[in-house]
């Protein structure tokens, strides 16, 4: 276990350049192993899901490398097994290995997966999605059997209840080599997505419509990568740093930024009169003083993304009266509230809407980083407050923002990582 140790009243100033996405990431990796070749990704982020699914690539046969962003994988010699556990519990987006495995194979054993607990995310759109395909899908002994007939997988046309990116990317998967023309209707509309996409139309898919909310996918028989793949920047650490910035900076330029990625965001921010200058693929914020209160209600993109209504919660606290969170994706995504509280901050929940308030006595102690985005999002508290905060469990945090001490260090803050 590791700790955190935040000393308070350390101003950002300088500049950041943002790495590659995780949730792209997460996502490409399995997506790799359709291919008839070797895989070459730059841009990876040097995060703790990159180390876990390189251990379960490695249970497959599919040997890998990560070297300064640079993540090569061979799945020429893949076998199809069932997934070590471990990697899987603490991975959420290891179920994208069902949809990659089924498009490979026909089949796949997936272990349930695990990740941030920030309220339930279900997979039934994922298995309904695998049914209409032409898969059995059977759930027993804690994990998903997946199967097809001698026919194997075929094109159909898919309309999902709910938006949902993980069934989306899934299906997606899954649908590549399919026999025939599938059709997703209510698709999820990430970037993220859409990075996908890119990736596997290079090594000859033939998808259309990523990115909006239907998306036609014929299918092919086999992918092979010709190119290294450059992964999207991460829109969430991204605005993790802006809020950083806004909330406590002395001049900050976050840079190789797809801004596009983070319009309502920086909208939010005009809104409450930060001063910032956005350029083609980077921002400047310079701070703000008198900070005008706002209301943040979370939505599927290009709504305000539900991963960062916690990094934006310091920010809020600095504005002149009372704003209001409504996370209409994670409602139960409220774990930095008693911690914040605990620090000072006047922040609480009722019935799905998170206030804050204009928050002056905020002081270090002890808190939990219970996930990525909790934990940040005290990181950002513990950087305005006065003394030293310790954030334990802050593995939580390294697992999704890569070298964020040598990050923040340039931007003339330091923060010390010490075991538990």
């Amino acid at each position: 276990m590791k700790k955190m140790i935040v000393r308070g009243g350390q101003k950002l100033s300088g500049e950041v350049t943002i790495g590659g996405a995780k949730d792209s990431t997460v996502a490409l990796i399995p997506a790799a192993i359709l291919a008839d070749t070797p895989v070459k990704f730059d841009s990876v982020p040097a995060i703790l899901d990159v180390r876990n699914l390189m251990l379960i690539l490695n249970s497959m046969n599919v040997p890998s490398t990560f070297n300064h962003g640079e993540l090569q994988l061979d799945p020429t010699h893949i076998k199809n097994v069932p997934l070590p556990g471990g990697a899987i519990k603490s991975l959420r987006a290891s179920y994208y290995f069902m949809g990659a495995l089924l498009g490979k194979f026909g089949e796949a054993v997936v272990g349930f997966p695990g990740g941030d607990n920030i309220g339930p995310r279900p997979i039934d759109q994922h298995i309904k999605g695998f049914r209409a395909l032409g898969a059995k899908v059977v759930e027993k002994n804690d994990a998903v059997h997946i199967t097809t007939g001698a026919g194997g997988l075929h094109g159909a046309r898919i309309f999902f209840d709910i938006v949902s990116v993980g069934a989306t990317i899934n299906v997606l998967l899954a649908a590549v080599k399919a026999q025939g023309t599938t059709v997703i209707e209510n698709a999820a509309k990430e970037p993220e997505i859409v990075d996908l996409a890119t990736f596997l139309n290079n090594m000859g898919a033939q998808i259309r419509g990523a990115g909006t909310d239907v998306i036609r996918i014929k299918g092919v028989p086999t992918l092979k990568a010709t190119n290294t793949h450059t992964i999207i920047p991460d829109r969430i650490e991204a605005g993790t740093y802006l809020a950083f910035a806004a909330a406590n900076g002395e001049g900050v330029l976050v840079k190789n930024v797809i801004t596009e990625h983070l319009e309502p965001f920086i909208a939010k921010f005009v809104e409450m009169g930060v001063y910032l200058e956005v350029n083609e693929d980077s921002v400047y914020v310079a701070g703000g003083h008198e900070l005008t209160p706002v209301t943040v209600k979370t939505a599927p993109f290009p709504g305000f993304a539900t991963d960062l209504q916690q990094p934006i919660t310091p920010l809020l606290m600095k504005a002149k009266g009372d704003s209001t969170i409504i996370d209409t994706l994670y409602p139960e995504r409220i774990k930095h509230i008693s911690e914040m509280k605990r620090m000072g901050g006047l922040i609480s929940s009722k019935d799905g809407v998170i206030t804050v308030q204009h928050s002056t006595q905020l002081k270090g102690t002890t808190v939990k980083a219970s996930e990525i985005r909790a934990g940040v999002a005290l990181l950002g508290l513990a950087l305005m407050s006065e003394g030293t905060t310790t954030i334990i469990n802050a593995e939580n945090i390294l697992r999704g923002y890569e070298r964020i001490v040598e990050k923040l260090r340039g931007l003339s803050v330091n923060i010390e990582i010490a075991e538990d």
